[in-house]
């Protein structure tokens, strides 16, 4: 019995070095070309090669591995010393790789099909990451890039974790607030350049929703203001902007007060979802209806739907603070992910908001935790929501009022919010921003009351 469950051991762990071998050789294979100038290794080659490191691993000896492993480097060698045409090394790296994974597969085979798998793609999409380095990514963006890699990997692990004052102020959250706030701007940024014309709007609106919702609807409604034939497209996109609001509570919620996440994870979503829904029902092809379009002349008698089908959507303006960027325009040649010195202040300001909420709260106990949550959310929903958020968990009977004052917060800054989309947009654009504001507000606080 035990000699057949170990016969089947070796032919699983045979037949995964195998599979990998093949599928990285397939790729290979379409590459090598014809002839005598074809490459030197493909589907036989790679897949005998990960089939021997198998073979050395179930064999268990380490200096058989040691000396498979020197073998098939000697002859990645010396294959790229015969062939001066081709300056690559991929092909002989990859050799060595497929041995190398067919030995893993003896202990980890799930691993070794994964890392199979990722450098077949990495093999496959030569030519797509070779025009996305050379041609897509801008320098700027480079540099940006190797920065967030370096906080991520390098700095934000070095931060001190221990709390300075209360759970208020902590240098290690500090850290992976900005890291968030760079990541999300970096998305933002991202999102923008890959968006298509015909949803550029929504789009737009939707990334720039991650760095100021706020400020989005308020461009939107300067453009509704200036356009009133768009009131209502451009409140769907308002609409849409709200979405991101609540993916960044989530996001702050994980990176500061991580017990909330759970709680906090099915009234948001519950929120997106409305908060997409309403603004693509906005922004539907049919929404430029007689009623959106009021008031709006008409030349030549024409009717106003017809007028409006040909005026094309206006896309949001390029700024430095809101991300806003119209996706009509090219890039610019040196074009940045994100802005450190903007994001340093947002995460120095949150923790600020932070400090000034746990000082109420000690003062003044539940009834400061509320004041500093409505003052902070008049500004920041997110700088409020984290404050609060610091202050006890969802499990903690001493903190019941954490959940109601979070509650208290989002309502406060909906109310906010359509303040700003009223003055900004006028009432033809706030008729249709503001209910979609406040709905998926709504539905977040009910939701997370009733839990």
């Amino acid at each position: 019995m035990q000699g057949s469950e170990d016969f089947s051991a070796t032919l699983a762990v045979l037949a995964s070095a195998l599979g990998c071998g093949l599928l990285m050789g397939i790729e290979r294979e379409r590459r090598k070309g014809h002839g005598p100038g074809r490459g030197p290794a493909g589907i036989r080659t790679f897949t005998l090669t990960s089939l021997m490191g198998g073979i050395a691993a179930v064999l268990g000896s380490p200096a058989l591995i040691a000396v498979g492993g020197v073998f098939v480097a000697a002859l990645g060698l010396l294959s790229a010393w015969r062939d001066k045409l081709d300056p690559g090394m991929t092909t002989e790296i990859a050799l060595l790789l497929a041995y190398l994974i067919g030995v893993m597969c003896a202990t980890s085979q799930p691993l070794a099909a994964a890392l199979a798998v990722t450098a077949t793609v990495l093999m496959a999409a030569r030519d797509s990451l070779h025009r996305f380095s050379r041609h897509w990514l801008q320098p700027g963006e480079a540099r940006d890039g190797l920065m967030l890699a370096a906080l991520a990997l390098l700095v934000v692990p070095l931060v001190p974790d221990r709390p300075l004052w209360g759970t208020a102020l902590n240098p290690q959250v500090v850290a992976r607030l900005l890291l968030v706030l760079l990541l999300i701007q970096s998305v933002a940024h991202v999102a923008r350049r890959l968006m298509q014309a015909r949803h550029a709007l929504g789009l737009a609106a939707l990334a720039s929703g991650f760095v100021s919702s706020t400020a989005t609807i308020a461009t939107l409604g300067l453009q509704a203001r200036n356009t009133p034939a768009q009131a209502r497209l451009q409140a769907g996109a308002g609409v849409l902007s709200c979405a991101a609001t609540m993916v960044q509570l989530l996001v702050v919620a994980a990176t500061v007060q991580p017990a909330w996440l759970q709680a906090m994870a099915a009234p948001a979503t519950a929120a997106t979802v409305v908060a997409l829904a309403w603004g693509a029902w906005l922004m539907r092809p049919a929404a430029a209806t007689p009623a959106s379009l009021h008031d709006t002349a008409a030349p030549n008698g024409d009717d106003a739907r017809t007028t409006a089908a040909r005026v094309p959507p206006a896309p949001l303006p390029a700024t430095d603070q809101q991300g806003l960027a119209s996706s009509a325009s090219p890039p610019v040649a040196d074009s940045r992910m994100f802005n450190l010195r903007d994001a340093a202040v947002v995460a120095l300001l949150l923790t600020a908001v932070q400090i000034a909420v746990h000082g109420l709260k000690l003062a003044f106990g539940d009834a400061g935790l509320f004041a500093g949550a409505l003052l902070a959310a008049l500004a920041d929903l997110h700088a409020a929501t984290a404050a609060v958020m610091l202050q006890g968990t969802p499990a903690d009977p001493g903190h019941t009022a954490v959940a109601p004052a979070l509650v208290a917060a989002v309502l406060v800054h909906a109310a906010s919010k359509s303040v700003v989309a009223t003055v900004s947009g006028g009432w033809r654009f706030a008729r249709y921003a503001v209910p979609g504001i406040w709905v998926h507000s709504l539905v977040f606080a009910g939701w997370l009351l009733v839990r």
